[in-house]
């Protein structure tokens, strides 16, 4: 589908034209216009105006009017593993046992390239379907998995980050491989994908109780050889999986400081959850510019325990949201980010509307380190944008209509929406889904 010379969006827009460093900065940083122009050429923003001020050198026949719908920035999901789509939703367990009854077997059927292509094509379509457009997925231990979640990603000229999963002990021996093994999938894999258009490769190690000592040597090999690349895995989720670690690294000062002592720490490292981070993990995290995937929806489902929203903020660490689908049980950030809330109230902390919205995109986009490709309006920026239709419901259109400002009406949409409420997604200045044909158009 070729770009138009030039595409003129009007409806209402919000955004955060800047990064905040504390949670009281957000709102000095937020854009919110009632009628506003959006201009795209080839992919990108070219300014995002008042349409009183646009309109009077604007042909408004070529305008695409969307007064009634609410444009803010496509949603960025931190972490997700695109294999568990099928198995959202597992009864019963926590972490350690849900990956042994569940995950595993699951995982297992990614060798498929076919049944990897069909999966990868649901996937993506859950996340457009949602107002995802950019997201950091883990695949399974199958070059295939990653090979067919990028050419799916390629077609849609979506920005995607994602990797092969590397382990090589304590688990089932058709998902493990050699350290050597992983190394050469894995470097194969960065040759092929990373930084092609939109793409990029994340070295994605399990998590440390899958990954020996040997394995950990060869990710921090890979880092050194392709130093642009992610680091994806997990941190500190679960109490049992703590103790786990600290019997399998007796060597170790801690959880972090297994990934650290190889390496692995730093800008465009993501670690997922941290729920239970001693003093010198947070430090850790803060000195090296990690970055941390707040995971609500599975943090409450898998009974992992609450993320410290607040101390995140005091220790300066880079945080995004995670859906962590399938621990995760929704694709949808809307109420990810009710779900957010939840767990800042269980704590006496305050997540407003404004400092949520900022995490699922321009805050997000900065965990990633990609905050000057996305997350916001301004001029230059690559044109992922989510269309959300605020009332679609009897209760949708009460509490918006009687909401005072639009503080109000986002705090809704975020408590009482969901999927329904997206209307459209556009990435790179395309529309690749809309509600009313419930199909990509691409």
């Amino acid at each position: 589908m070729p770009y138009a010379s030039e595409t003129l969006l009007r409806a209402s827009f919000f955004d955060f034209t800047a990064l905040a460093s504390q949670p009281d900065d957000i709102a000095a940083h937020a854009r919110y216009l009632e009628d506003g122009l959006l201009t795209l050429r080839e992919g990108k923003v070219v300014s995002l105006e008042n349409w009183e001020i646009a309109e009077g050198r604007t042909d408004t026949a070529r305008v695409i009017d969307l007064r009634g719908k609410l444009i803010v920035p496509g949603f960025v999901d931190t972490h997700t593993h695109y294999p568990q789509t099928e198995m959202i939703g597992a009864f019963g367990e926590q972490l350690l046992e849900w990956l042994n009854q569940y995950t595993f077997p699951v995982e297992g059927q990614y060798h498929c390239p076919d049944h990897a292509a069909q999966m990868s094509a649901f996937f993506l379509q859950q996340l457009l379907s949602n107002g995802t457009t950019t997201a950091l997925v883990f695949g399974t231990v199958h070059k295939q998995s990653v090979d067919a979640l990028f050419q799916a990603a390629q077609q849609l000229d979506m920005r995607l980050i994602a990797g092969k999963v590397m382990m090589d002990r304590n688990a089932p021996a058709y998902l493990t491989e050699t350290p050597e093994e992983s190394y050469q999938d894995t470097r194969e894999l960065i040759e092929r994908w990373h930084q092609r258009g939109r793409l990029s490769y994340a070295l994605t190690p399990r998590f440390a109780p899958t990954s020996s000592p040997e394995l950990l040597e060869k990710v921090r090999q890979l880092r050194s050889e392709f130093p642009d690349t992610w680091l994806h895995t997990h941190l500190s989720e679960n109490q049992q999986e703590i103790t786990w670690v600290k019997s399998l690294f007796p060597e170790r000062d801690c959880y972090l400081d297994v990934y650290h002592h190889h390496q692995l720490t730093g800008k465009r490292s993501v670690f997922a959850h941290c729920l239970h981070l001693e003093e010198n993990e947070w430090q850790c995290l803060h000195d090296t510019d990690s970055s941390i995937a707040f995971c609500p929806t599975s943090n409450l489902f898998l009974g992992s325990g609450l993320f410290n929203i607040k101390r995140c903020w005091q220790q300066g660490v880079r945080m995004g949201i995670g859906t962590d689908v399938g621990a995760g049980t929704t694709f949808n950030m809307l109420q990810t980010l009710g779900e957010a809330y939840k767990v800042g109230q269980l704590q006496q902390y305050k997540l407003s509307a404004c400092e949520a919205f900022y995490h699922a995109t321009l805050g997000g986009a900065h965990a990633l380190d990609i905050d000057d490709k996305i997350g916001n309006f301004n001029p230059g920026k690559e044109a992922d944008f989510v269309v959300i239709d605020p009332a679609v419901s009897p209760l949708q259109k009460l509490r918006s209509g009687n909401s005072k400002d639009i503080w109000e009406r986002l705090f809704v949409m975020m408590t009482l929406g969901d999927d329904r409420n997206i209307a459209q997604t556009w990435v790179s200045g395309k529309p690749v889904w809309q509600r009313e044909r419930e199909e990509a158009t691409v």
